[in-house]
């Protein structure tokens, strides 16, 4: 049998991850004969779901068995049940197993999951009407994504991350990676790795911060690629556990919806194409806002803090100026009106940049003074006279492209500038070489 088995919403804010549950169900898989056509996929999906843990992401395992079905049901379930976080609030895991090709209507699901807000019933039709099975616990949101990963061909674009995990005995502690040795490793693999490390605040990037089990995690082009530069880290704590998975991560899948102002829904990823209707202001907390308009309305856009640098390109925009801007929607509250979050913005046209001062002496050169209200402007020195101020065009270093926040602020769907000559479409096939320890 040729078998699809879904998995999200395994962990909690407190601790636990989805990808160590399907790596640890991948290992237990292989030990019963089953075998895998594809690196396990991890499908990261709409980012702006307000009930996400972290990076919304579900795993999709591809298999080949001799199995019955409700054996690798059996088998998911008891990982699920020995090691995600069930006692956390918001810990609604799902389970998805599904026969045979995907249909389209699983596909299109997946690319509704990726972009906007779908719902438990429709995914629950979805899965009766194709006759696969499912379990859930809690809320059973979780099957909403165990679906979603099974609908995602990866077949337009796709990167690879070998994620390595920790032993239980170093929960809570600071990760034990030797930092020049990923500063070398990103020095040495960056032209087929990315996002190891920040360059305008010097932060790694491949270690988390938070209480879950993951150790690292090395994105890249190919599974020979993040596996070189895995090897070339100096780790000081024992690993647990590591896997090389096929994802989505880095490749912009999530913005795919070109809309008009009008057509905005809440939580969802999109791309506007309008006009600055004002100059960009700063906020308390350092965020810039600006109006954006199209022939429908308009909408308030805003680069956060955390945006570093990409706070000063929204500063250089002027009334005028035609851009698109991609991100999530945010729902208007306290006080705030509906917004949308960048996480990247296109400088489409440019107006002319106008300045206007007093007029220079066509004399001396020295600019003139005012000789009072409706009197034009004087210089005292010539005693030259003109009757109007002084229009000028200046050079802007605003450019004509795409403009990205530092990769310290990007999603784990955002794709970076090294990556915009790349894209992969080739299928692939079962895990080749060393994919997986243990």
């Amino acid at each position: 049998m040729r078998l699809h088995l879904g998995i999200d919403d395994t962990d909690s804010l407190a601790g636990g991850c989805t990808t160590k549950i399907g790596a640890d169900l991948v290992v237990a898989l292989l030990k019963e004969g089953v075998r895998l056509t594809d690196y396990p996929n991890l499908i990261r999906l709409n980012p702006n779901v307000p009930w996400k843990t972290r990076g919304n992401g579900a795993i999709c395992l591809r298999l080949e068995s001799n199995l019955p079905r409700n054996a690798i049901l059996e088998l998911a379930m008891e990982e699920i049940q020995r090691s995600s976080r069930l006692r956390d609030p918001g810990t609604d895991p799902g389970l998805v197993l599904l026969e045979g090709p995907v249909p389209s209507d699983i596909a299109k699901f997946s690319e509704e999951a990726l972009t906007r807000m779908v719902t438990l019933d429709s995914a629950v039709s979805l899965i009766k009407r194709v006759r696969a099975e499912a379990v859930g616990r809690g809320s059973f949101l979780g099957i909403i994504g165990a679906l979603a990963a099974i609908g995602t061909a990866l077949d337009r674009d796709y990167t690879f991350e070998l994620i390595a995990y920790r032993s239980k005995d170093y929960k809570g502690k600071p990760r034990l990676i030797d930092r020049k040795s990923i500063f070398q490793m990103n020095e040495e693999t960056n032209e087929f790795t990315f996002n190891n490390i920040d360059p305008e605040t010097g932060r790694v990037l491949i270690t988390p911060r938070g209480p879950d089990p993951i150790l690292c995690g090395v994105r890249g082009e190919s599974p020979e690629a993040v596996q070189k530069a895995f090897n070339m880290l100096r780790i000081r704590e024992p690993v647990d556990a590591w896997m090389i998975f096929r994802t989505n991560q880095g490749t912009d899948a999530h913005l795919a919806r070109n809309l008009v102002v009008s057509d905005l829904q809440d939580n969802c990823a999109v791309v506007v194409e309008g006009v600055v209707k004002e100059k960009p202001r700063t906020i308390t907390g350092g965020h810039v806002i600006f109006l954006l308009a199209d022939e429908t309305g308009s909408v308030h856009c805003a680069a956060y803090e955390p945006t570093g640098n990409f706070r000063n390109i929204v500063r250089r925009l002027e009334p005028g100026d035609r851009v698109r801007a991609f991100g999530g929607v945010r729902p208007a509250g306290d006080g705030i009106p509906r917004t949308l979050n960048l996480e990247k913005l296109e400088v489409l046209e440019i107006v002319p940049r106008v300045i206007v001062q007093n007029p220079p002496c066509p004399k001396c050169g020295k600019r003139m003074k005012s000789a009072g209200k409706g009197q034009g402007f004087r210089c005292k020195r010539c005693a030259t006279h003109e009757s109007m101020r002084a229009r000028s065009e200046i050079q802007t270093d605003l450019d004509r492209k795409i403009y990205l926040p530092p990769p310290r602020a990007h999603r784990h769907l955002t794709k970076p500038y090294s990556r915009y000559s790349r894209q992969q479409s080739r299928i692939n096939g079962p895990p080749a070489g060393d994919w997986h320890f243990p």
